[in-house]
């Protein structure tokens, strides 16, 4: 599967944080069930890798991936825990190296168009806009779609269920990022029946549809 395919799957891309390996089986199945298979399951946590490996065995329908990847040693780790693609917050020569040679779909942040046009040099034009709203949002998308309209983002940082359909509208956006599905304290109650709910809302978004 190449990176814009991945995009495809779903509009929203839930960015989770997962504080016990233990929570990782059910809140996947709770995002799987409500339409969006492909999960972003962030390296800030201990339980990261334990959480992939979960899900790999337990969630055949999840299309699991790592976040904030930082070098070529948390990809391969990554990687042998189950991820079937990566995101970074940003992109090094040696992070870029190790996702050639993986062959996975991989998504490395930018924030500017020359950090997009040096992504588009190293091999990559499917790209994370981050942080989303920090940087521009979508007014930075909409000036990049001219220059660069071989490029297609999935923007994240700020995007949450008041502006979602706005990022989607744009026809340089496959998919947004965002940890508004599994917010916090529903994880922490183990509401897994309100994470298929925002799910669903999520799901039911539309790539280049309007916003109005």
């Amino acid at each position: 599967m190449k990176a814009r395919e991945l995009l495809r799957l779903a509009p929203v891309m839930p960015v989770i944080v997962v504080p016990d390996a233990g929570l990782a089986v059910d809140m996947a199945r709770a995002l799987v069930d409500g339409g969006l298979p492909v999960l972003e399951i962030t390296l800030r946590t201990p339980a990261a890798f334990e959480a992939m490996r979960r899900i790999r065995d337990a969630v055949p329908g999840a299309v699991v991936g790592a976040g904030t990847v930082l070098d070529r040693a948390q990809w391969q780790r990554a990687v042998d825990s189950g991820a079937v693609f990566g995101v970074s917050p940003g992109l090094t020569p040696e992070l870029a190296s190790a996702a050639r040679a993986g062959g996975l779909p991989f998504l490395p942040g930018v924030a500017t168009a020359s950090e997009a046009m040096r992504a588009a040099d190293e091999g990559f034009d499917t790209l994370k806009l981050f942080p989303a709203e920090a940087v521009g949002g979508r007014a930075l998308l909409r000036s990049l779609h001219g220059p660069l309209p071989h490029l297609q983002f999935c923007p994240t940082g700020g995007i949450h269920a008041g502006n979602a359909a706005e990022y989607l509208a744009l026809p340089n956006v496959g998919c947004v990022g965002g940890s508004w599905i599994t917010p916090e304290a529903l994880v922490a109650a183990r509401d897994w029946d309100r994470v298929r709910e925002l799910a669903a809302q999520a799901a039911a978004l539309r790539p280049g549809a309007s916003a109005r």
